[in-house]
């Protein structure tokens, strides 16, 4: 098993949940966990705030205890029993319903709510506020040193319970503890909600992708905008991967017609040239003995056939292949370059032939350079073939230069009869051929079916002087990067549309 197959199986092992349950589950457990970490705060600020106003006011009590204090350790230090008696009389009814302590040198008196004797207190010179602690209660104590006398020094502390804030303190915990049980369902619901709410986009888009049906040309839009920004960008790219999935789909099905077109043309056209050829090796098998000028011209009529067959193919080929063409393969092509490299192949084939180019300028355009060459080269063939003057031989003259629109343009002349005006749009199509045309009639097809990739345009006229004739193309310097409307719109059917439905090119 491969890593991509084992990829794949995990992927349909692992269990699989909706978005909008994921929601749910999502804010279910996180609203609580906030509510209790923000209660827990607010428990936290609720006690320190209360303990605050509390202490003040242990403070403020401490100290305003504290004269009555200092008295009746006076009157303790002087030994007067009434006197110490009405002094503890006044401090233990000023406490009201705290509870106070005064160590004096001959022992401690106290009142009101406070810890055992035996729980050890902060030291004296520690003010407070402090916190004690006994037998699963808490008091708050402050302390305050109340002077030296005889014996000893006196020492005040004055008590309050912590038993009420406390109380308090758990009483809000428990409420948020309540506050965020309650919290998970309600929660969980309403993230139930959202969830589907913000789902409903995704929804939609997942069923008007199942509704797509391959082939369907009414088919309703994937992408509709839905005002949530990942929604909107999801449909965006699953419309964008259909697009040049169905490009895709659509370029594949003009292969295979190409292919079944290519196959039947071949089966079409070669039947002719190969009965020819067949009979004539039948008559030098039939007749052995035959005259040396007969001989020679049926074996000239097997070298035709030969040569026909090859250019046959070769066009055909090249017909295909530019149907199966794209933008793809486009670079920066110097067509002067190009039409002098052409012309002087040409000379080399046709020794005999003036084959002239005027490139007074580098023009560049975006092309398929074995195209653009194809065409330069079924151009000047064409001329050389059809354009010879009476009594001479072919005067091809090429020009490439910048047209006033600001695009390229292609000329090539000749010298011969010219064309009719009612056959130029017809020269075109495929296997139209002249009377004494030796070729196949696809070269100025293959000529058209350039043009067209290149977004061109192409035309016949008459070669000045006259009566010649004119081949003129017109190129876009640069390729347009989609396909647009009108007679620069690439065609890929050249091979496999019926010759008679042709379209006039350019």
């Amino acid at each position: 098993m491969t890593l991509s197959e084992e990829w794949s199986a995990t992927a349909r092992r692992r269990p699989t949940m909706r978005l909008s349950t994921r929601i749910a589950l999502a804010v279910g457990v996180l609203v609580p966990l906030l509510v209790i970490a923000a209660g827990t705060m607010v428990v936290r600020w609720v006690t320190a705030d209360v303990t605050h106003r509390q202490d003040v006011a242990l403070r403020q009590r401490a100290d305003h205890l504290a004269p009555d204090g200092r008295a009746l350790l006076r009157a303790v230090e002087n030994d007067r029993t009434n006197a110490v008696r009405a002094r503890e009389n006044k401090l233990f009814d000023g406490a009201l319903d705290l509870g106070v302590r005064v160590e004096l040198p001959g022992g401690p008196v106290s009142a009101g709510p406070q810890p055992p004797p035996d729980v050890p207190l902060p030291d004296p010179r520690h003010r407070g506020p402090v916190t004690v602690r006994a037998d699963g209660k808490a008091w708050r104590v402050v302390t305050r040193p109340l002077g030296a006398a005889r014996g000893g020094a006196g020492t005040l502390r004055v008590f309050q319970p912590t038993t009420e804030t406390d109380e308090r303190t758990a009483l809000l915990r428990r409420r948020v503890l309540v506050v965020a049980a309650f919290a998970v369902p309600i929660s969980a619901l309403a993230g139930l909600a959202v969830g589907a709410g913000a789902t409903r986009s995704l929804r939609a888009l997942r069923r008007r992708a199942a509704a797509i049906e391959p082939d369907d040309d009414a088919r309703p839009d994937v992408h509709l905008p839905s005002a949530v920004a990942e929604v909107d960008d999801l449909g965006r790219t699953l419309a964008a991967v259909l697009g040049r999935y169905d490009a895709q789909t659509a370029r594949t099905r003009e292969a295979l017609e190409t292919a079944r077109a290519f196959a039947a043309t071949v089966d079409h056209e070669l039947r002719g040239p190969l009965t020819g050829i067949r009979t004539d090796l039948d008559v030098l098998a039939a007749y052995p003995d035959l005259a040396p000028a007969e001989r020679a011209e049926v074996l000239g009529d097997l070298m035709a056939g030969q040569e026909r067959i090859l250019s046959l193919l070769a066009s055909l080929r090249a017909l295909a292949q530019g149907d199966l063409a794209d933008g793809q393969g486009f670079e920066r092509v110097d067509l002067g370059e190009l039409a002098h490299e052409a012309a002087r192949d040409a000379r080399m084939r046709h020794p005999g032939a003036d084959v002239a180019v005027c490139a007074p300028q580098e023009i560049r355009v975006d092309g398929l350079r074995p195209g653009l060459r194809l065409l330069l080269d079924n151009l000047i063939g064409n001329a050389l073939v059809h354009g010879r003057g009476p009594d001479r031989g072919a005067s091809i003259r090429i020009g490439v230069d910048a047209d006033a629109a600001g695009g390229a343009r292609i000329r090539v002349d000749d010298d011969g009869p010219g064309i009719p005006v009612e056959r130029r749009e017809q020269v075109f199509e495929r296997f139209r051929r002249g009377p004494d045309s030796p070729g196949a009639g696809l070269g100025l097809t293959l000529v058209a079916q350039q043009v067209a990739l290149h977004r061109g345009q192409v035309a016949i006229g008459t070669a000045p002087p006259g009566p010649g004739t004119r081949v003129e193309v017109l190129l876009p310097m640069r390729h347009p990067a989609e396909p647009t409307d009108g007679p620069g719109e690439i065609r890929h059917d050249w091979l496999t549309r019926e010759p008679t439905e042709s379209a006039p090119p350019g």
